[in-house]
């Protein structure tokens, strides 16, 4: 039984009305397509351990999270057949980088043939599959001689351009134009396209946003200012680190591990100053714990760095996302999300969604609404409430859009807004709702920032809807008439899934529930619960029952953590 997929791929890069430079998309059987994903790195340390079954948990829960393509990064392996199989069958265009990564590499004859037989054979091996659209020559080496990472005297600098040219261009590039016309050749991540090409293959600032992709990383600024973040052409990585669930590291560690000072969290933290960053970032908006029980102390900070890299990735994409239609001050037109990073090598602290074995982190449930096909977006600017509906639709959509403004001291919303009509345009982002926030909350009494949050969604005809989304009005570290929560559970099965009815007795920001070394997934998690009742799904990857999964649950949400 064999399958035959046909499409068309285009790497468009045009000048932009009204902006410097050009664009940077993909066109794919002649329409222009809105990238939304991750990036790939190896499944494990050792290549033999990773089966056709892990590969498929990991891709099916990106195509889960309403991702259409991964990066697979140029500092971890080309992937075996069959991850290009399943991303074939998924339907996951893959970003193809060569295996070549920060660093400088060397350009002697024999290093080169190596090279060359290197990246015929997988050209070979790999250009079959419709999934890939894309090769890219090398992961951040044209920024790394840019931004002179490696210190090289200026004097010796048009050595090492010349070795950069012959590898990526005179060597790869062209066997690439030999071995495979139908795909678009970039030199590098982040690059500047056409534009670098023009300087010479290394461009001046290869993070330019008006060419090509970026890479961008701040862990310093307040993730949830969505002015820290470039309005760039592509997002091609962008992330921010958080700790697996106690389940996954507990499979590693012992007690006098569980701290987040311990020897142990410092081990496992392979990025300078990763876990103090997380502590920092957390701090913006949340309480941190205070609890003298070390081993809650540490299970709280473990669940609110959870909730801070879900909440600052959905605002990063979500911007990446509302810029896709627009150009401001030169720049926007953004085609693509890819954050950093999809899923896990270890158990230990990082910038994955997935954890080592599977589990979905709090940011990877998150992925799953930033991701939707039809989405609502807020922001804030200078005290102006906007918000755009984002569609990755085919068609434009007549549908209403509902703004509900909650207390944080009550089930009862305190008002709700029903727009209707608003035209959401197919394949586009477009502003459909604008309020200064003074006359919000003028308009909805008895609320003020501290004490109000808004969410909002869009219904259309025939079962179209949007998750509902969420805006918060102040740092929930300042929110006022949050309430302890007296939560309830009621697990029964339905034929292979089991259901979840939940019960709070109060407005409950990111509710997370957790079942420990159970393999599977919720439909939802990490969510804002502003009704008395709610249902969520838990999909099993193995055979469990509702005994265990009541043994194992637990509910958390932030009123929790003290």
């Amino acid at each position: 039984f064999s399958q035959a997929y046909f499409r068309t791929v285009e790497l468009v890069q045009e000048p932009i009305p009204g902006s410097p430079g050009l664009s940077f998309y993909f066109r794919i059987n002649g329409r222009p397509i809105f990238l939304k994903g991750s990036n790939w790195i190896p499944v494990d340390s050792f290549q033999d351990r990773v089966t056709y079954n892990r590969l498929w948990l990991l891709l099916k829960s990106a195509a889960d999270a309403n991702m259409n393509a991964l990066r697979v990064w140029g500092g971890g392996v080309y992937e075996q057949d069959e991850f290009y199989d399943i991303c074939d069958e998924l339907g996951i265009m893959i970003w193809q980088d060569f295996m070549f990564a920060c660093a400088l590499y060397p350009t002697d004859q024999n290093y080169l043939e190596s090279v060359r037989a290197e990246v015929s054979h997988q050209i070979r091996r790999l250009k079959s599959h419709p999934s890939i659209i894309l090769w890219s020559g090398n992961n951040e080496n044209e920024a790394a001689i840019a931004s002179n990472w490696f210190s090289i005297p200026y004097a010796d600098r048009e050595v090492y351009i010349k070795d950069y040219v012959m590898l990526y261009v005179k060597t790869i590039r062209e066997i690439v134009l030999t071995e495979d016309k139908s795909r678009p050749f970039i030199a590098s991540s982040p690059t500047n396209g056409l534009e670098s090409v023009e300087e010479g293959w290394v461009s001046q600032n290869p993070y330019d946003t008006h060419y090509g992709d970026t890479h961008f990383y701040d862990y310093s600024s307040d993730c949830w200012n969505w002015m820290v973040y470039p309005k760039t052409r592509f997002a091609s990585e962008y992330g921010y680190q958080s700790w697996p669930s106690f389940s996954t590291v507990k499979e590693v560690s012992s007690t006098e591990d569980w701290s987040y000072t311990s020897n142990f969290s410092l081990h496992r933290q392979h990025h300078e100053n990763g876990n103090d960053q997380m502590l920092q970032q957390i701090g913006h908006h949340f309480k941190l714990p205070q609890s003298t029980d070390p081993i809650k102390k540490f299970k709280d900070t473990i669940y609110l760095t959870q909730v801070m890299q879900a909440q600052c990735i959905k605002t990063e994409t979500e911007f990446y996302r509302f810029s896709q239609s627009e150009i401001i001050k030169g720049e926007g037109r953004t085609m693509g999300a890819l954050y950093w990073q999809l899923s896990d090598i270890w158990q230990a602290p990082s910038w994955a969604s997935l954890e080592y074995g599977g589990k979905w982190k709090l940011l990877h449930y998150f992925a799953q609404n930033f991701f939707a096909p039809l989405l609502p977006v807020a922001y804030e600017d200078k005290g102006t409430l906007y918000i755009y509906g984002v569609s990755d639709l085919h068609v434009d959509h007549k549908v209403t859009l509902t703004v509900t403004v909650h207390a944080w001291s009550s089930l009862e919303p305190v008002c709700t807004l029903a727009k209707d009509a608003v035209t959401v345009k197919a394949q586009s982002a477009v502003p459909i709702y604008k309020e200064s926030i003074n006359d919000l909350l003028e308009r909805c009494t008895n609320c003020t920032r501290k004490s109000c949050v808004i969410t909002f969604r869009l219904v259309g005809e025939g079962g179209l809807q949007s998750p509902v989304n969420h805006h918060f009005l102040s740092s929930l570290k300042d929110a006022v008439g949050l309430e302890k929560t007296q939560f309830s559970a009621f697990v029964s099965q339905q034929d292979d899934i089991y259901r979840f009815d939940l019960q709070t007795t109060a407005v409950a920001p990111f509710v997370s529930l957790d079942v420990g070394s159970i393999k599977g997934r919720f439909s939802d998690n990490g969510f804002l619960m502003t009704k008395k009742r709610k249902v969520v799904v838990f999909y099993p990857w193995e055979p469990t029952s509702v005994e265990e999964l009541e043994k194992s649950l637990t509910l958390t949400s932030l009123v929790d953590v003290i």
